[in-house]
């Protein structure tokens, strides 16, 4: 792997590894003098980059195992690959990202998350992950056991290579999605509590240019959403986050019931749903705090808009992960995907943190951010370095983004 997804970020790395087996991993860590894991490359940041041997989990043999309440996966496995062998057996996980694509370990390292007030991130999902470490052995790390747990799910790689872990399931459920068109932005400020309370998972989608577009996905066992009461009109054709978009690549829509998995996401497992080349960033605050920080916002619409391919507003169920962007705190997301202007981003980005700055943004630790002191956003910065120290004591898996993030701690 050269370039991540986006192409946006060149890898520094003297070689690219695909182990076949875990001892191979084992023997890659502890020859390397500098290493690192990659999952998909959808990281648009240099989370995963490193100068010596960048790993790659895809090649080591499918692990799969469940009890009907929890489920051991290899680290490796595609999130649309693990919906797969869940729903075979009538399980499910409780939350799903907008994109199936990514790896399960790569989503749980930088917290990310599918939306609704009460789904957590992927992170929290989790019970127990392998993690071979600088020395080459792997450590077995299990919730409520190891107090060092919580601060290793979360972890961007910095720790060492996550080669399997177990995960929380849920019995299987069934999803209907219905979007809502042109909602006023001034109801979605006004009424954000009951809009995005409507259904188990909502999602406003917009351009800052006064209006949203609301995707809602409601468990079939659930009230039907309605939010025509807002100003906004009930979808009568398929819709794509972006606008302009072929609708193909979208996930079934118009209140067609279908499992979790081929609902909660946005897009379908079997489709790259790129518009091509972009460029993301995202930034969370806690959820109290959504009318006012989507006022502010709003305000921005100038330097934001024309930048701009769209942006889509979530909320996320608080977790217990160190460093989890909803660490302590049910938060909402602001999500951003741009038009590939590197410069112009940036410039965007500067006044998009100063606009949060009252209400303490964490951004997502695997897109673009301007923040300089993103660690000390997080009550256990300290005792997430003291772990790398011990885990990782020269240094192997470091990177000048992850060091410039912890800088003077």
């Amino acid at each position: 792997m050269s370039t991540n997804w986006a192409g946006n970020v060149t890898f520094s790395a003297a070689t690219t590894e695909h182990p076949r087996s875990l001892d191979e991993v084992h023997r890659l860590v502890a020859d390397a003098e500098a290493a690192h894991v990659v999952g998909t490359g959808h990281s648009f940041s240099t989370v995963a980059d490193t100068t010596g041997t960048l790993i790659g989990l895809d090649g080591l043999p499918e692990v799969f195992e469940t009890d009907g309440n929890t489920a051991r996966i290899s680290a490796g496995t595609r999130l649309a690959r693990l919906a797969d062998l869940l729903q075979a057996r009538d399980l499910a996980l409780p939350a799903m990202p907008s994109l199936p694509h990514i790896t399960i370990a790569g989503a749980c390292a930088t917290a990310t998350h599918g939306s609704g007030n009460g789904v957590p991130s992927l992170a929290s999902l989790v019970r127990e992950i392998d993690l071979v470490t600088a020395d080459g052995a792997t450590r077995t790390l299990t919730r409520g056991r190891d107090e060092d747990f919580d601060g290793a799910v979360v972890s961007f790689g910095a720790l060492g290579v996550i080669t399997a872990m177990t995960l929380d399931v849920v019995p299987t459920f069934d999803v209907e999605q219905r979007v809502f068109d042109d909602m006023p932005f001034d109801a979605l400020v006004e009424h954000a509590d009951a809009v995005f309370s409507s259904a188990y998972s909502v999602s406003a989608f917009t351009t800052w240019q006064g209006v949203a577009h609301v995707f809602t996905k409601r468990r079939t066992t659930d009230d039907l959403p309605d939010l025509t009461w807002t100003g906004a009109t009930e979808a009568t054709g398929p819709r794509h986050p972006v606008p302009g978009q072929p609708t193909v690549h979208c996930t079934a829509q118009l209140g067609e019931p279908g499992p979790w998995h081929e609902r909660l996401p946005h897009f379908r497992a079997d489709f790259t749903p790129s518009v091509g080349a972009e460029l993301q960033s995202e930034y969370f605050v806690a959820r109290e705090h959504a009318a006012d920080a989507l006022k502010a916002l709003n305000g921005l619409s100038e330097h934001v808009t024309p930048l701009l391919l769209t942006s889509e507003v979530r909320t996320v169920a608080a977790d217990a992960q160190w460093l989890s962007t909803v660490h302590g705190r049910d938060s909402v997301a602001f999500h951003f995907t741009w038009r590939p202007d590197d410069r112009g981003v940036r410039r965007a980005l500067r006044r998009i943190e100063d606009a949060l700055g009252p209400w303490d943004p964490r951004p997502h630790w695997g897109k673009l951010t301007e923040l300089t002191d993103v660690a000390a956003r997080y009550p256990h910065r300290d005792r997430f370095v003291d772990l790398r120290r011990r885990l990782d004591p020269t240094g192997k898996f470091r990177n000048a983004l992850v060091d410039s993030w912890f800088a003077g701690a």
